[in-house]
């Protein structure tokens, strides 16, 4: 992969373009069930996959789309098998939650938390098999509260796995904000754990590559494990059409119909009392207002790797980019049209 500021860019804006591509065929109806996109974790991914090479693994949470398009699958039968299509890359079978490209020893899963003993799992065949090989799990905040994934951390600490410990933090568990549900710090549980951990901005992709280097240098030393903390924003809530954006972005017409059943239950003479009545009213009012600031403003790390780039990098990456995901597009779609 390139590791110049321009590759690093190519990498993001692909992975970009392509998420909202998927999300407009989501939106028309084309693909169906929930639609998980990691717009706003580009950096993260980006950064961290920059320095992977042939052989390295990747264990992947239900976000999986944005390094396997950084990774170079075929962006059509990606596409196919969001479109439920028996051509697609997991045969129409794995949604986009979980997708398998065994070339690329890349694995995906729904289940929260298990891309940590996916990846010990690849990292002791490494050890085996391809001794300079490492592997790499990517999982949100809200995973680190599940024993699995803590198990891993010890297991690849105390079997000095080559595993790197990926952590896209957006501060929310789905609704529910990561500090009223997580104590203490994630890194110095990591710490804890037997792991050498890092924070890191996420929206600044060359800052994490640069802290991603040193953690995939050291587990190809044998080192162990290293864990890396990155923050960031995703716009699209947990997922696309995520309720609470909706009624933020819509409040006539999304409240329209839930407005008396609220007022109803606060005036009933049964059930809880008043004040907590209210409180939970209030509670709901702060996840709205939570949900209202689900933006990229000031943290996109396409926009931001944007601006290090002179115009004319600038515009020979989005033309490729352009050109390619509009072609992918229209492959995807015509190949199901004309089965039809």
């Amino acid at each position: 992969m390139q590791s110049d500021g321009a590759g690093l860019y190519a990498l993001m804006l692909r992975s970009r373009r392509f998420e909202e591509a998927v999300a407009d065929l989501w939106s028309a109806g084309r693909i169906s069930a929930e639609m998980h996109l990691s717009i706003g974790e580009e950096g993260i991914v980006a950064g961290v996959l920059q320095h992977l090479v042939d052989g390295d693994a990747m264990a992947l949470d239900h976000r999986g789309t944005a390094p396997l398009v950084m990774r170079g699958v075929d962006l059509v039968s990606l596409l196919r098998e969001f479109l439920g299509e028996p051509d697609g890359l997991c045969h129409g079978m794995g949604g986009h939650m979980h997708l398998f490209a065994p070339e690329l020893l890349a694995a995906s899963s729904g289940i929260v938390g298990a891309s940590g003993p996916a990846a010990c799992g690849f990292a002791l065949a490494h050890q085996h098999l391809r001794p300079n090989n490492v592997a790499v799990a990517f999982f949100g905040e809200g995973a680190m509260n599940q024993g699995m994934l803590m198990e891993s951390i010890n297991l690849a600490a105390v079997w000095s796995l080559p595993v790197v410990f990926v952590c896209k933090d957006n501060g929310m568990c789905i609704t529910t904000p990561a500090k009223k549900v997580t104590g203490g710090d994630l890194c110095q549980r990591a710490e804890g754990l037997g792991a050498f951990a890092i924070s890191v901005d996420g929206s600044d992709v060359q800052a994490v590559a640069s802290h991603a280097e040193k953690a995939i240098r050291r587990a190809r030393r044998g080192h162990g494990p290293s864990f890396i903390h990155a923050t960031c924003k995703r716009p699209d809530g947990h997922f696309l059409g995520d309720p609470l954006l909706r009624i933020v972005r819509n409040p006539v017409g999304e409240l329209k119909s839930k407005v008396g059943p609220l007022a109803k239950a606060a005036a009933s003479v049964q059930g809880a009392s008043v004040g907590r009545r209210a409180a939970s009213l209030g509670s709901v009012a702060a996840m709205l207002t939570r949900a209202g600031k689900m933006h990229l403003a000031g943290h996109d790390p396409v926009i931001r790797q944007a601006k290090r780039l002179t115009s004319a990098e600038r515009e020979v990456v989005e033309a490729t980019v352009r050109e390619e995901v509009a072609a992918a597009v229209r492959a995807a779609i015509d190949s199901t049209e004309a089965r039809a």
